[in-house]
C-alpha cells in the first residue's frame, strides 16, 4: 500500500465548512473596508528578500521566513507580510496617486513559524493602509475600520477591545529614565515579551539587555500607568475622534503594547478577545512614518493594520 502523501506542515485544506467561514470573513473585512471608502488591491506572493531586510527585524527575515534561492541565483521569498510591497507600490507612482490612498487586500501568506492553536505557517491576511494623512484622526479612522469589523461579525467590546499605545509617548518616558536610544528597540520587544514570560525570568531579560535596576523599576512603573495617555496629545485628540467615530467603547489605552515591528513610530494598537481563552491579537497595527523612503520613495506618512484569518476563524467558532 502507498504511503499517502500528506499536506505541508502548517498548511490547511479548506473543506467546504473551513471555505465557508473563510468567506464569511472576506465578505465582512470587505464591507468594513469599502463603508470607510478603501479600495481593493494586492501584491506579489514572491519578493526579492530584501524587501524585508530594511524595516521588518532580523527575527522575521532570517527565521520566520520561507526563503529560497530560485534558478536565476537570487534570493526571494513567498511574502511573510503585504506592507514593503504596498510600500514600493505607493513609491511607484508616488507622483500619479491622489492623497490619501486608502487601500486594503486580503490574501494568502507565509511565515515558518512553528504550528500551534492561533498560528499557522500559511494564512490569510487582511490589511487595511491609509498613506499620506499625519494626523490622530487618520489613526482613528484604522482603528475605527477595524472595530466596525469587529462588531459585524457579533464581538461587542465585552468580548473583544483593541488596546492602543504611543511609541512618541513611551520614547519620551524612556527619555527621563536615560535609556538611550541604542536600547530603545530592545526595550520595546522586551515590553512585548512581558505577558508571555514569567516576572523573575523577565526582570532578569531586563537586566541582562543592559538595564539598570533602577531603570527597570521605572519602567515598571510606567507600564502600571493606565493615565499615562493623558500626557500625549496625540492620544487624547484620538479618544475624541474615536468618541465621534462611535466606536470608543472598543478601544483602552493600554501601555504595555509596544509593537516589536521597526517601522511603527507613533500610535500603535492591537485587538484581543477579552473572554475566551486564545491569548493571541485578532489584528494589530500602527503609524509607519519612515517606511517609504527604504523603498526609493519620498518621505510620506502612513498608518496601517494586519489581521490573520487564523485567530478570528477560531473565536468565531468559539
Amino acid at each position: 500500500m502507498a504511503n499517502k502523501i500528506q499536506p505541508v506542515k502548517g498548511t490547511r485544506e479548506f473543506y467546504p465548512e473551513q471555505m465557508a467561514l473563510r468567506n464569511f470573513i472576506y465578505g465582512k473585512v470587505r464591507m468594513a473596508a469599502q463603508g470607510f471608502g478603501y479600495q481593493e488591491y494586492d501584491g506579489p506572493f514572491i519578493e526579492p528578500i530584501d524587501l524585508y531586510a530594511a524595516k521588518s527585524g532580523e527575527e522575521l527575515v532570517k527565521k520566520q521566513s520561507f526563503t529560497f534561492e530560485d534558478r536565476g541565483g537570487d534570493f526571494v521569498t513567498l511574502r511573510p507580510e503585504l506592507t514593503p510591497s504596498l510600500a514600493r507600490m505607493i513609491a511607484a507612482k508616488q507622483g500619479e496617486l491622489t492623497f490619501p490612498v486608502r487601500w486594503w487586500s486580503f490574501g494568502p501568506f507565509w511565515r515558518y513559524e512553528q504550528p500551534q492553536k492561533g498560528r499557522s505557517r500559511e494564512f490569510f491576511q487582511w490589511n487595511v493602509d491609509m498613506l499620506g494623512v499625519n494626523s490622530p484622526e487618520a489613526d482613528a479612522e484604522l482603528i475605527a475600520v477595524g472595530a466596525t469589523f469587529l462588531r459585524s461579525v457579533g464581538l461587542s467590546p465585552e468580548r473583544a477591545l483593541i488596546y492602543v499605545n504611543n511609541r512618541r509617548l513611551m520614547d519620551s518616558e524612556f527619555d527621563a529614565l536615560g535609556i538611550v536610544a541604542e536600547k530603545r528597540l530592545d526595550v520595546s520587544n522586551l515590553v512585548d515579551r512581558r505577558t508571555k514570560m514569567e516576572p523573575a525570568k523577565w526582570d532578569a531579560y531586563a537586566l541582562e539587555l543592559g538595564l539598570t535596576q533602577a531603570q527597570l523599576d521605572g519602567l515598571k512603573d510606567i507600564l502600571g500607568n493606565f493615565e499615562l495617555w493623558q500626557k500625549s496629545d496625540e492620544l487624547t485628540r484620538l479618544f475624541a475622534a474615536l468618541e465621534a467615530l462611535g466606536v470608543k467603547e472598543y478601544v483602552k489605552f493600554d501601555p504595555n503594547i509596544m509593537r516589536g515591528l521597526l517601522y511603527y513610530t507613533g500610535t500603535v494598537f492591537e485587538a484581543f478577545d477579552t473572554s475566551g481563552s486564545l491569548k493571541r491579537a485578532i489584528f494589530g497595527g500602527g503609524r509607519y512614518d519612515n517606511l517609504l523612503a527604504d523603498v526609493g520613495g519620498n518621505p510620506l506618512s502612513g498608518v496601517g493594520f494586519a489581521m490573520g484569518d487564523v485567530v478570528i476563524g477560531i473565536i468565531l467558532q468559539e
